[in-house]
């Protein structure tokens, strides 16, 4: 089971479907993320190669917010919003 970003996506499920296990990763988010790669996305999470895993890697910490920084961000926007309310 390849392990991205803390998590264990789904080996048997195409890669598109197995990002978006990732908190803050959806269906599109992934597609967007495949193409910039090259890699296509009915391929089986468990048939990508390591490099091809850590290209993937690269780009979700370069580019995107996921896991545990989406979450503390979202605690924090939640905290802030109900101190006005």
């Amino acid at each position: 089971m390849p392990r991205i970003a803390g998590v264990d996506i789904p080996s048997d499920k195409p890669i598109g479907i197995s990002l978006s296990y990732i908190y803050g990763v959806g269906r599109a988010n992934a597609k967007v993320i495949l193409k910039e790669l090259g890699i296509d996305v009915q391929r089986r999470a468990k048939d990508l190669t390591e490099d091809e895993l850590a290209k993937i890697i690269g780009v979700l910490d370069r580019s995107y917010l996921v896991e545990g920084a989406l979450r503390r961000q979202v605690q924090q926007n939640v905290a802030q919003t109900g101190d006005v309310l």
